[in-house]
């Protein structure tokens, strides 16, 4: 391919393929908040916190719990799930690309994120990384250590896309959260929380032109929409863990393909189970307006 096609191809990926993105993944680090909680009822209760937008006291029940829980990666992705939807809230993120059109994210700003921030984020990351590994070195079905590394390339993933407008990078971590998440699906075929980080990748590529779906199958990436919708559908249904972010995505996917009372109704029954986070009542008034 000549360097001239390839630049075409990228920038068909940049423009078209990836306008939704935002859409997809501002409330993806809900997808850690959910899916960490390992039973333990103060860690989801601190994932709890993080859904219905009380940042202040998540970090405390995650903190707590990680002194509780040495050795396990899942409080250190709690705090990084935390320190990101934090970010992403007071930028405006959350509200002004939960339901990005086309032309609203490809108009999209580069962000300036709190420096502090990103460092708290990254430290926390590599914590989590490095309790991971060291779980996965010495059993490599751990299902923690397995959780751990999918979560952390899906925050990464957000922290390239929603706030750096790195687009090519954030799918670099999808396709990596996608990997782990089918080595976690290998070691316990019951976790139909698994089935999440696939859904996403295969209805977002699935979305996209068929040359940048070509392009991404070729580079390992396949995509497609009915197929993606199915296994978020799945972990809606029978998810123990992230049933609540697949019906935000499926909510996503419902409106643009034009199913509103579908999608509608996601979102009443979300607005209802969280009650202090006013995203869903504002999506749900958006949809009622018909915008």
């Amino acid at each position: 391919m000549r360097v001239s096609e390839e630049r075409t191809y990228r920038t068909s990926l940049s423009r078209r393929g990836l306008r939704f993105c935002a859409a997809v993944v501002t409330l993806a680090l809900l997808s850690g908040s959910a899916a960490a909680d390992s039973g333990n009822p103060e860690l989801e209760r601190g994932f709890r916190q993080l859904y219905n937008l009380d940042f202040a006291a998540a970090q405390q029940t995650f903190q707590a719990w990680e002194v509780q829980n040495p050795g396990n990666p899942m409080g250190a992705i709690g705090e990084a799930s935390g320190v990101l939807f934090s970010e992403l809230d007071r930028l405006g993120v959350l509200e002004s690309q939960f339901y990005a059109t086309d032309a609203g994210f490809l108009s999209r700003q580069k962000l300036t994120p709190d420096a502090a921030k990103r460092q708290e984020l990254e430290r926390a990351l590599e914590r989590a990384e490095h309790m991971a590994r060291q779980r996965l070195a010495q059993n490599s079905k751990d299902v923690d250590g397995l959780l751990a590394m999918t979560l952390s390339n899906g925050l990464q993933a957000d922290y390239a896309a929603l706030i750096e407008k790195r687009n090519f990078a954030s799918l670099h971590y999808t396709k990596e959260a996608t990997a782990w998440s089918q080595q976690l699906l290998a070691s316990d075929p019951s976790c139909q929380d698994a089935h999440l980080a696939g859904g996403i990748s295969r209805y977002i590529v699935g979305s996209m032109p068929m040359p940048v779906r070509w392009l991404l199958s070729v580079g390992g990436v396949p995509g497609d929409k009915q197929a993606g919708i199915s296994e978020l559908q799945l972990t809606a249904e029978k998810g123990k863990y992230l049933a609540p972010f697949a019906r935000i995505l499926l909510a996503i996917a419902y409106v643009r393909e034009k199913q509103t009372s579908r999608a509608r109704q996601l979102l009443t029954a979300l607005r209802d189970e969280f009650p202090k986070n006013p995203l869903f009542q504002r999506e749900i008034a958006r949809l009622d307006g018909g915008h």
